[in-house]
């Protein structure tokens, strides 16, 4: 699932291609993906001759900022991304017009959305599992609807600060999943996690009760770390995601410990271990990272 670096990254993207645009139609072959309004002609009608002001972030959720007060939501999911480019339709299938990435990667043919913009261009998202949303909000409605305010602090905001981050921990639980609670803090997931964990030398099993002062410091400083060499390196396209023009991120180049398992810890050379931990998978260093304790 894209997180908190691929979002901004496809955010930042859109921003020097898309401002100012306006949509025109949209297509879908798969209306399910439209959650909201209730019909897919509808949410047609709504969008059509909206122009876009302003396009930004929360968690990993796009929000496009249209007129009329209208706001576009996007969360991509697990396998979803978007695409900007020329399409035509060709024995039933959308085919790239631009050579490269966009006609060329496999991840980049699954097409199930497309707006079409008053300049010719499309934007268009490609999701193999179809379990992306899109929905079309009245912009106060959505700034004070349960997504937002179950939605944790943005972890790059000023307002995140350490103080503000210990509150946050004050609870039972595994770190790791702590970090992983949107509720807790907007935008981490799994990759992003093990990448903080490794980087603040903590175990993704330790108890959240049991982490001492100085490690809550390490890893408080070690998200911002992460997360900005994310945004910097244009997220991780170890799956699906992948950039606007349908090229790949370079996060996965730079990673420590995720998708690692048996590699050499880049601090100390021991072989990195992966257990799972609710149901994902924690990539850690055994040494770097030791494993908490068990009580007896």
């Amino acid at each position: 699932m894209p997180e908190l670096p691929e979002v901004e990254t496809t955010v930042l993207d859109l921003k020097t291609k898309v401002l100012k645009r306006t949509f025109i139609d949209v297509w879908t072959d798969d209306s399910k993906i439209i959650k909201k309004p209730e019909s897919f002609e509808k949410f047609k009608k709504e969008l059509k001759r909206k122009k876009i002001k302003n396009i930004r972030r929360r968690g990993k959720n796009i929000l496009i900022d249209l007129s009329d007060d209208k706001t576009l939501l996007i969360h991509q999911k697990m396998t979803g991304h978007l695409l900007l480019g020329k399409w035509k339709l060709e024995k039933g299938q959308w085919v790239s017009e631009i050579p490269g990435s966009l006609r060329d990667d496999p991840k980049n043919r699954f097409l199930h959305v497309i707006f079409f913009f008053d300049n010719g261009e499309q934007l268009a998202l490609s999701d193999l599992r179809k379990f992306a949303k899109i929905e079309l909000w009245d912009k106060n409605e959505l700034e004070t609807s349960k997504i937002f305010k179950g939605l944790g602090p943005e972890p790059l905001e000023k307002e995140f600060t350490f103080g503000r981050f210990k509150d946050i921990l004050k609870k039972k639980g595994r770190i790791k999943q702590a970090l992983l609670d949107q509720k807790n803090i907007a935008g981490i997931g799994n990759i992003y996690s093990s990448e903080i964990l490794w980087e603040a030398r903590v175990n993704p099993f330790k108890d959240v009760k049991e982490l001492k002062e100085r490690e809550l410091g390490k890893i408080y400083r070690a998200i911002r770390k992460v997360l900005k060499k994310g945004i910097k390196l244009k997220g991780d396209s170890f799956s699906d995601f992948r950039r606007l023009d349908g090229t790949k991120g370079d996060f996965n180049e730079w990673a420590r410990v995720y998708k690692r398992e048996g590699g050499k810890c880049l601090r100390c050379k021991t072989a990195i271990k992966r257990k799972k931990l609710g149901g994902r998978s924690s990539y850690f260093c055994p040494r770097c990272q030791p494993m908490p304790r068990l009580k007896t």
